[in-house]
C-alpha cells in the first residue's frame, strides 16, 4: 500500500518578523483546514533564533499536494512578500507528479536543494480524532 505524501519546506525569515509570521502561520492553517478536507497536517515551527521555519504537510496522496499548492498559491506569493526571505530547502516522501515536481522547482528557485524520495517501504500513518 502507497504511504502518504509528506512535505517538508524549510524557509529564511526577513528580519524581525517571527510575530507577523505567527500570525500568518494560525490564519493560513485555519484557511487550509476549513478549504482542504483531504489534508491530514499542516505544521510551521520556527528554529529558537526565530530566523527560520520549517513547514511540514502530510497529505493522503499527491493529488492533495496539487490541489494544496493551487489553493494556496496567492496566499503564498503574499508570503514571500511579507515574510519569508526565501526557501533553503525542501523535501518530498512519495512519488511528485510533473506538475508537482514543476511547481516545486519554480517555488525553489535555483540553488534550492531539493530533495525526493520517492519510495515508500513501510510505515503507518495514525490519524487521531477530535
Amino acid at each position: 500500500m502507497p504511504g502518504p505524501f509528506i512535505f517538508i519546506a524549510t524557509n529564511k525569515l526577513k528580519p524581525g518578523v517571527l510575530e507577523r509570521e505567527r500570525e500568518r502561520a494560525g490564519e493560513l492553517a485555519q484557511f487550509i483546514a476549513e478549504a482542504e478536507p483531504r489534508l491530514l497536517a499542516f505544521n510551521e515551527y520556527a528554529d529558537e533564533g526565530g530566523g527560520e521555519v520549517g513547514v511540514v504537510q502530510v497529505h493522503p496522496d499527491a493529488e492533495s499536494m496539487l490541489f494544496h499548492m493551487e489553493a494556496v498559491r496567492e496566499r503564498a506569493a503574499q508570503a514571500y512578500a511579507e515574510t519569508l526571505e526565501g526557501t533553503t530547502a525542501i523535501q518530498v516522501f512519495g512519488p511528485p507528479d510533473e506538475a508537482i515536481l514543476g511547481m516545486l522547482r519554480q517555488q525553489a528557485g535555483a540553488g534550492v536543494d531539493l530533495s525526493i524520495k520517492p519510495w515508500h517501504l513501510g510505515g503507518f500513518t495514525r490519524l487521531q480524532s477530535a
